[in-house]
Order: structure tokens, then sequence, then C-alpha cells
């Protein structure tokens, strides 16, 4: 028995050591924001998945219910003589079999066809328009995790800083140059600062969890790369508008109308009549049998009133469905400007940042190191500079992923 289980137990230990082993050797590559966008589109998320579903059900049922309806069978014992339950005494008597066939109105099962392949063409739109959205919500995810990792590198040198600071005012005050009150300040703001690094850590754990929840937890949990993303160039403004009218969204809002146009064409075919086709056969035991063909027809007559409404009804949800199309291309045409704005705007914002604000921001904070040195300045106004070079490089750091979400979210309403 030994012989079998030990080499079983040696083969799965393997296993899990190169599974572990592989995992491990994956979770230290950096994970990339190329990378993380096509792992979002390869891994099975069931909201994506969910599409493909309904539409095979649509197809599904474009099959079944534009097949004719199952023909009716009948037999009878006719014009039996109950008096002297005779089976030959009366000419009429006769087993009789028949078969109906009833046939939709007009053109009404290959209507519903169509109007159930729209509707699988509806959920392949939607599983696109999903599959777009799991695209810029990586990218968003990404730069929202990466903009707290570099705010927290950020924080820890500002923090270091304010440390060595610290060790300046201790030998000042040590030196009977300044009072404890230089040094008290230091503890206040590193202790504010380690208050401020919890809150970075808060969110990049829920930038994180998102993270993972898009692209797995292995891949999920891997450092990023130290770079600052670079997304695909984004078109003009006035070629992004002209792609909305083929953005995603409003290709399903069009298989929308052209479903409920099939429900408008279906309503007028019930104007037209019905049709039944019966076929009978008579077996008597010593005369002739006896055959019959009829044809029934249903009329339309006293049901119009029904069916003027539920022609209007049809018409009014058609009107109604393209009525949201127009609501949903002005939200995109605001979208489109809001995004706009955003990414021109913030591009202007970092470039005075980066030209202006940020270098002053440390040419003050080394003018007050030298005019502390040389008693011109107090302590307070040396511990002020260096965080108010914290606080600008943060908002710089902060102006660069919200551009580049900007860019993300246009490159979503070009279909990119």
């Amino acid at each position: 028995m030994f012989r079998f289980v030990l080499p079983a137990l040696a083969a799965l230990a393997m296993g899990v050591s190169t599974l572990l082993f592989s995992n491990t050797a994956i979770a230290q590559i950096p994970l990339t924001l190329p990378e993380t966008v096509n792992i979002a589109l390869k891994i099975n998320d069931p909201s994506v998945a969910i599409f493909d579903e309904r539409a095979a059900a649509f197809e599904d049922r474009a099959i079944a219910e534009s097949q004719l309806p199952d023909p009716v069978i009948s037999g009878a014992l006719a014009n039996f003589p109950l008096y002297t339950f005779d089976y030959n005494r009366e000419g009429m008597t006769q087993l009789k079999f028949g078969i109906r066939q009833k046939l939709p109105k007009g053109n009404t099962l290959a209507l519903t066809r169509a109007k159930r392949q729209t509707q699988a063409q509806d959920q392949r739109l939607q599983k696109i328009l999903r599959e777009s959205q799991i695209v810029m919500q990586a990218r968003q995810t990404w730069l929202e995790l990466f903009y707290w990792r570099e705010a927290r590198k950020l924080t820890v040198q500002s923090q270091n800083k304010v440390s060595e600071l610290g060790g300046v005012a201790k030998a000042v005050y040590a030196s009977g140059r300044s009072s404890l009150q230089d040094v008290l300040r230091v503890d206040l703001e590193t202790t504010a600062l380690s208050a401020k690094l919890i809150d970075i850590d808060r969110n990049a754990d829920i930038a994180r969890a998102n993270l993972e929840r898009l692209i797995g937890r292995v891949d999920g949990a891997r450092d990023l790369s130290p770079g600052f993303p670079v997304l695909p160039k984004i078109i003009s403004e006035a070629e992004i508008r002209r792609k909305l009218a083929a953005h995603p969204s409003m290709s399903i809002l069009e298989a929308r109308i052209k479903t409920r146009s099939r429900d408008v064409d279906i309503a007028k075919q019930q104007y037209k009549p019905g049709f039944s086709f019966d076929a009978s056969y008579g077996l008597r035991d010593s005369r002739s049998d006896l055959g019959s063909v009829g044809v029934t027809v249903e009329l339309p007559l006293f049901s119009k009133k029904n069916k003027d409404y539920a022609l209007s009804a049809s018409k009014r949800m058609r009107a109604a469905q393209r009525l949201e199309r127009d609501i949903q291309a002005l939200d995109l045409e605001r979208s489109l400007r809001r995004e706009w704005a955003q990414y021109t705007r913030l591009g202007e914002r970092i470039i005075a940042y980066e030209t202006g604000v940020l270098q002053r921001a440390k040419e003050t904070s080394e003018a007050a190191m030298t005019a502390y040195e040389n008693e011109l300045a107090d302590f307070s106004e040396l511990v002020r500079a260096e965080l108010a070079v914290l606080d600008i490089e943060l908002t710089l750091h902060r102006l660069r992923i919200d551009r580049t979400v900007a860019q993300a979210n246009l490159l979503y309403l070009s279909g990119a």
C-alpha cells in the first residue's frame, strides 16, 4: 500500500510547491497598467459572462417562438345510435379522425424571430459596453492605488525631514538658543504625519481591494510598476464627439428601438385574419368512408378596440425608447465636455505647479532654513515651509493622477 501512497503524496507536494513558487514569482513582478487592463479583460468576470448567457437564451427563444404551433389531432365515434347500440344500423355512424393546424396571423412568426434576434444583439452590445467599462475601471483603480503609494513615499520623506529638523531643534534647545516649544512642535508635526500615513494606508487598502475585485487576489496583490503610466493618446474633442453616436451605450439603445419597432409590426399583424385548416376522415363499417376538408377564418371584428390600444401602446414604448436614446446622447455629450475641461484645465494647473509653485516652495524652505541658522526666523516658519512643500508635492501628484483619469475617461468615450 505504501508503494502507491508515498509517490502520490510526493507528487501532491511537488504540485503544491510548484503552484506556490509560480504565485510567488508572479507576485515579485511589478504590475503595469497595460497588464492590469489585459488581465481584467481576460479574467472570467461574471458581470461579462452573464450577457453571453442572456444572448444565447434570446437566440434559443428566436428559434422556439418562430415555429408553427403543434397540430391538434382528434378522434371520435360520431352519430352512434343510442337506441339500438348497433354500429352498422345507421349510415352516418362512423369512427372519425381529424387534424387541425392553426396559422398565426400575417408574418407574426418571422417578426417574433427578428425581435428575439435583436434582443440577443442587445445583450452582445451590453457585453461590449461592460468590457469598455472594465477597461476604464481598471485604469482608474490602478491610478488611484498608484497615487496612494506615491503619496505615502512623499509623506514618509517629509516625516524624515521633519525628524531631522527635530534633531536641529534639540541641539539648538540644548545650547539655550531656543525654547522647548520648538522641540514639542516637531513632535506634534511628526505625530500628525503618522496619522496622515494611517489615512493614506486606509485609502490604499480600499484601492487595493478594488483592484483585486477586477483582476483577482494574486495579481491584485502585486506591487505596482514604479514609473508613471502612459496611456494611449487621445484624439481631439471634435473627433470624439463624432464617435459618440457609435458608442456601445448608443448602439444598445438603437437595438432596443428596433425591438420596439418589431413589437409595433407584430401589433399590426393582429389586424389580419387568422386561419385554421381542418381535415377529417370518417371510417364506416359497410359503407363508403367519408372525408372532410375545411378552413376556419378568425375575423378581427369585435376586438378591434383592443388591437388599437395594443398598437398605440407599442408605438408609445418605441417613442419612449427613442427619448431614452436622446437622453443618453445628451449624457455622453455632457460627459465629453466635463472630461475635456478636466483634462485641459488640469494640464494647465500641472504646468503652473511644475514651473512655478513647487520651485518657489522649495526655495522658500531653503530660505527658511538659512534664516533659522542665522537666527533671522523662528522654528515654526521652518516647519511650515517644509510641510508646505509636502502639500504642494501631494497636490501636484494628485493633479497628474486626476488628469490621467480624465484621459482614461476620454478614451472610454472615444471607444479606445
